[in-house]
Formats: C-alpha cells, structure tokens, sequence
C-alpha cells in the first residue's frame, strides 16, 4: 500500500493534472516519463500535498519513504539581494537532491557573493552527500547552509555519524524541524490542494514527540 501511495502522484510533479480515473493516459505518461532526463527539477513550483503528507512525517521508521524531497531557499546577496525557492526530488536513476541542488541550482559560487541557503529535507543527508556537503562548504566560505530535517536518516551508523560531524565542522548547520518548521513549508512549498482554499497546517498525531525524539538524538551525535 504505502509504495503505491508513492507511485502514484508522480504524474503531478509536472505540474499536469492527476487523471487517475484515466488508466491509459497514466501509463501513456509514464512511459513518456522514461525519456526525459533522469532527473525532474521543479523550481518555483510547490509540491503536491499528497507528497508532503507522506514523505515529510516525522515518523520513527520511514518504511517506503525512500526518496528526497527538498525545498530550498536561497538568498544570493551582492550588489542587490536576490532571493529565489523552489523544490527538488530525486529519482533514483540519478544523484540524490542534495547533489542536484549543487548541480543545478547552485552550479557556481560567484566568490564576490554571499550565498545564504536553506534547506527543508524530508530527511537528514546519506553519506555521500553529507561528504559533498562537508567539501563545497569547505571550497566556498561565502557560502552559509541551514538544514531542516525531518528525520534523521541511518543516524545510529558510525560512518553516518562522522558524516555528519564534520558537516558540522564545516560550518553547516543542521537542525530537526519543529512543528512550526513543518508548518512554514506547507505554506510556502505545497500546493494548496484541489477545489479547496488554502487549508491550515494539520499537525499529526506524534508530531512533537518525534521532533524531540529526533532532536535528542541529534544532540547525542553532536
């Protein structure tokens, strides 16, 4: 059930409308879906609700929430301040989001700019990306990067530990969302969901408690 609940709104990212009821069209799409590049990069558009509901929640096991999901702002500040936001995910053909945004969003430091960057990841870094993480941060002091996760990914392995430590040393700042953390991302990134007006943010359940059960664990680490 629940990989099925991940499937099926991948039509949506393009921002085309989810015909569930036409089964054709859907396989049609999927089909076209294979040619494009491996990677789908959505800037300036928000994520549907269906997305945010299942792979942002807090939850302890993240059974078959195995894809990133990443909302970002960056503010570039130079002669004049540019600000611009937007969404990543990753398809598993391809790097991981947090590579795709160094590699599409971000491919160069101006070194006469100051980038301030921050991320709302539905979950913290894999090592490999931790590690290029750690690596661009050391290259570009101009850059600073604040990273909101929602759960902490393999914390209790060593490697992933150190990973993550050195990020730290690397000047960037990683943080567990809050509550209202979770909440800001649902006004800013995600689609207002259809025929309806722009609903509140509902808190889940156990949504405090993971973000402390997540958050003494990150202190642990650190």
């Amino acid at each position: 059930k629940m990989a099925e609940k991940q499937e099926e709104p991948s039509n949506t990212q393009n921002g085309e409308p989810d015909n569930a009821e036409e089964g054709e069209g859907k396989k049609k799409k999927k089909l076209k879906r294979e040619d494009l590049p491996p990677f789908e990069i959505v800037t300036g558009e928000r994520l549907p609700a269906i997305f945010f509901k299942f792979q942002f929640r807090n939850v302890e096991y993240s059974s078959g929430r195995n894809k990133t999901f990443l909302c970002y702002v960056l503010e570039t500040q130079g002669r004049e301040s540019v600000t611009s936001r937007g969404y990543l995910e990753d398809e598993h053909a391809a790097a991981h989001a947090e590579m795709a945004f160094f590699n599409t969003i971000l491919p160069k430091c101006e070194s006469n700019l100051r980038y301030n960057i921050t991320w709302y990841v539905s979950s913290s870094p894999c090592v490999t990306c931790a590690d290029r993480i750690t690596e661009t941060l050391k290259k570009n002091k101009n850059l600073r990067l604040t990273i909101m996760v929602g759960r902490l990914f393999m914390w209790e392995e060593p490697e992933m530990q150190a990973a993550l430590k050195k990020m730290k040393s690397a000047g960037c700042k990683l943080r567990i969302m809050k509550p209202q953390d979770f909440e800001y991302v649902w006004q800013n990134f995600v689609e207002p969901e259809e025929g309806e007006e722009a609903k509140a943010f509902v808190p889940w359940e156990d949504i405090q408690e993971n973000f402390q059960y997540y958050e003494e664990k990150l202190a642990e680490i650190f």
